[in-house]
Parts: C-alpha cells; structure tokens; sequence
C-alpha cells in the first residue's frame, strides 16, 4: 500500500487483490465524513431525521412483511 499526499488530495494505491467489500466500508466512511464536515445539525437533529425516514419506509413496506 503505497499512501501520497499532493497539494490538493491523498492518494491511497492498493495492490489489486484487495478485499473490495472492506474498502468499500471504507470508501463509504470518507464520503460520510465529507457528507457531513460541513453539517450544522445537531446529533439530536440527526436522530430525528433517521426516525422520520424508518417510520415513512416502514409505513409504505409494512404490507410487504406483514400479511
């Protein structure tokens, strides 16, 4: 693994046999943490915001598991 650091980005270079499920968990992590730099919301804001969604997806799949 070689790690650069340029005057505008790092460069991660990784040798091609790796685990692409484990750096995807990684990848997603970078861009959670770039989503979110610049966020003024509160943890309570968020946690808000991730009920409403489960409520609302739970009120339009409930019939898909519920018979």
């Amino acid at each position: 693994m070689v790690i650069e650091r340029t005057d505008k980005e790092i460069i991660f270079r990784l040798p091609v046999d790796t685990d692409i499920r484990g750096l995807q968990r990684i990848v997603n992590y970078f861009k959670y943490k770039e989503a979110v730099k610049a966020s003024k919301g509160t943890e309570e804001q968020a946690n808000m915001l991730a009920d409403e969604s489960k409520n609302r997806w739970w009120a339009e799949n409930k019939q898909r598991f519920i018979r």
